[in-house]
């Protein structure tokens, strides 16, 4: 299922939407990296392109970071 989450980033509220099994992946992330959720997902934002979207940019992480664990 699709769940809208929000984050304030840089002072400023924004929102995306991730499948539950990316929201999880994700808070696993931030726990093996030792971070917050928020300094992650903020790290992702900077990083990403201005062209995609946070959602985009957030699934394409936790996919990245699965298949460079293998």
């Amino acid at each position: 299922m699709i769940r809208k989450h929000s984050a304030t980033l840089h002072g400023h509220r924004t929102s995306f939407s991730l499948e539950d099994a990316f929201w999880t992946e994700l808070k696993a992330i931030a726990n093996a990296r030792e971070t917050s959720l928020a300094a992650l997902i903020s790290e992702i934002d900077d990083g990403r392109d201005p062209e995609s979207n946070l959602s985009s940019a957030l699934r394409l992480y936790v996919l990245k970071w699965l298949k460079d664990r293998r």
